[in-house]
Formats: structure tokens, sequence, C-alpha cells
């Protein structure tokens, strides 16, 4: 697609430590278009929320540099005054949080804190928010709307609320969300229901969706495109099929092959040694996974590895996917 709703370009975001600055995004470049679901995954300390934070402008601007451009609708809203970013923001852009307790405001009613949203961006009458928001609650699978919305977070739990935060952000039918974790803590009832959701919200109102996750079963379900994120950067960027079918970063592969599957018998699950380093410690020349597959030789790896198309569609980042294997003694190579 030509005109993507959004498009992040050479995108980098440094937070400050002390009297440095250290990139938790670094050089990310992607797009996402009307009615696509692009999928992020990778593990804790990936850079995944940060990107999310950084498109959204919800970073703390005293102690975060940000560089690149996030361009909505051909507009780089990177930076954008905090007045022209507020009137996107619950509207157009709408973001699902990870953490529904820190991300409610625990002295006003679920009901208040969705009509809130409503009266900032439409002009709708206390009736018609009163009605909204009872639709709203409806929507996700909340029991006794009329009753919930008169109550307060903590007198929820936290697959309700998660559902509250849902609602808040699908309000105004945004034409871009976010949804970081949008599952987590839920049963698998009602994750099925707000995949459904997420799905319905996207074929209707031609939303182009981001779907941070680290559930792969869910990326299978729903994406379109996957991105994979380690250290801060895209190591791989593909349609769902091709990601699952044929994974060219180590990474990437690693990832699948560490998720149990049906037909597996005996052995072991595949586990990635080492973890993600922290971001002072993040190397940043050469290629970043390099420390956790030591049995890959020195000459496998690009001294400045690059995101580059290998196949049509299909981006992996460094040249030594070409060499890539499990070890022997893990079994089970993908």
């Amino acid at each position: 697609m030509n005109n993507p709703l959004l498009n992040i370009e050479n995108l980098k975001t440094s937070f400050r430590i002390k009297d440095d600055y250290y990139a938790a995004v670094d050089d990310v470049t992607l797009s996402v278009n009307p009615n696509e679901i692009l999928a992020i995954v990778g593990e804790s300390g990936s850079g995944k929320s940060a990107l999310a934070f950084s498109i959204m402008g919800l970073h703390n601007k005293e102690r975060t540099k940000i560089e690149g451009q996030i361009n909505y609708k051909g507009e780089n809203i990177a930076n954008l005054p905090p007045k022209q970013l507020n009137k996107l923001r619950g509207d157009e852009l709408g973001m699902i949080f990870q953490d529904p307790l820190t991300a409610l405001n625990p002295l006003m009613t679920v009901g208040e804190q969705i009509s809130e949203t409503l009266l900032l961006h439409t002009k709708k009458t206390a009736d018609e928010r009163k009605k909204r928001v009872i639709e709203l609650l409806n929507l996700v699978g909340i029991p006794r709307p009329d009753y919930t919305a008169g109550q307060y977070p903590h007198e929820l739990s936290g697959g309700m609320r998660q559902r509250v935060v849902i609602a808040i952000a699908i309000a105004n039918e945004p034409t871009f969300l976010i949804a970081d974790e949008p599952t987590t803590a839920l049963d698998v009832t009602i994750q099925s229901q707000i995949l459904d959701l997420l799905r319905e919200l996207k074929e209707k109102m031609n939303t182009g969706i981001i779907l941070i996750t680290h559930d792969l079963g869910v990326v299978a379900e729903m994406a379109d495109r996957v991105a994979v994120m380690y250290a801060g950067q895209i190591v791989e960027v593909t349609d769902v099929n091709s990601l699952f079918k044929a994974p060219k970063h180590p990474y990437t592969r690693s990832l699948l092959n560490s998720v149990p599957s049906a037909d597996q018998k005996g052995g072991k699950l595949h586990v990635i040694e080492g973890i993600v380093p922290s971001l002072q410690n993040l190397p940043r020349t050469g290629c970043r996974f390099k420390a956790r597959i030591p049995w890959i030789s020195e000459a496998a790896h690009a001294d400045h590895p690059e995101l580059l198309e290998v196949e049509p569609g299909h981006f992996v980042r460094c040249t030594c996917y070409k060499d890539f294997h499990f070890p022997e003694h893990q079994g089970g190579n993908v």
C-alpha cells in the first residue's frame, strides 16, 4: 500500500541516565496500513512498550530525546506540541495500556472516565454519553454495566479493569490503535471476545492496529504482518504466514523454537541463552544477538547490521541468519 496510516522512519528514543542518553528504541523503521494488524513481539526489555509510548508521545520529555519521524496520515507527530497531540490522543489515536491499575484514575468512577473521553472529543449530550458508556461496557463483556459504571477501579478485578481500559481506548472508534498486551489479565473466553472486538474495529473503521504481545498464538490468529524486536531494534519483519513457516533471524527462530507444540514428543524445549542486555550495557555496534548464540562464528555476523529485504516483503537484520543452526544437544531444529 502506497499510503500507510502510520509510517515510522529511523526512530530513536533515548532516555537520560545521569548525564548520558541511552537509546531504548534504536533506528526503527516501520509502517502500519489502514485495516491492518501489525504485531510486535520480543522479550521483556526489547523496547516494545518504549516504541508504543514514543508513538503516543507519552514519555517524560525532560528525560527523553526522540529523533526521527513518526508520520501519521502524512504529518510528523514526533515532538508535536502537547495541545495538538491531545486532540489526536483519545480520538483518532487510541491505546490499550498494559497495566490497567496505573492507567485508570483511582478517584473517578469507571463511567466518569469513559465519559470524560467522549466529552473531550465529541459533542454528545450527557444522556448520549451515558448511553455510550453502557454500550461500551457491554461491548467489552462487562456484566451489569449500569452497576459497574458507578464503581471505582479498586473495586474491580484485574480482568475487569483491563476491559475498562479497552472501552476507553475504543470509545471514539480510533483510526489507529496500539494494544499493549491487551489480553494478559483475561481468561480464555474474555480474551477471545476482546480479540474479536479488535478485529471488528479494524474491519469496521479501517483501523490500523499495532498489537504488542508475548503470545505467539495470538499473533498467529490476529496479525497480518509481524515485526520482531530485540534490544531496541527490529530484527525481522514479514507477513504472518512467512514468519511461522520460514523464520530467518536467529532470534525469531529461537522464540518460535521455545514454544511447546502439540506434536512435540519428549526432549527439552529450546532455551535462549542469556538475557536481553540492560539499556546501559547494550552493544551499540555489530549484531546485538551475537552473545546469545556463541556457537555461531564471528565471521557470520555483519559489522554494521542493517534491515535488508531478503525476499519480497521479508526484511532481516544481520547476515548471521544464513549460518544459524541450533546446537545439536538442543534438538528440535527449526
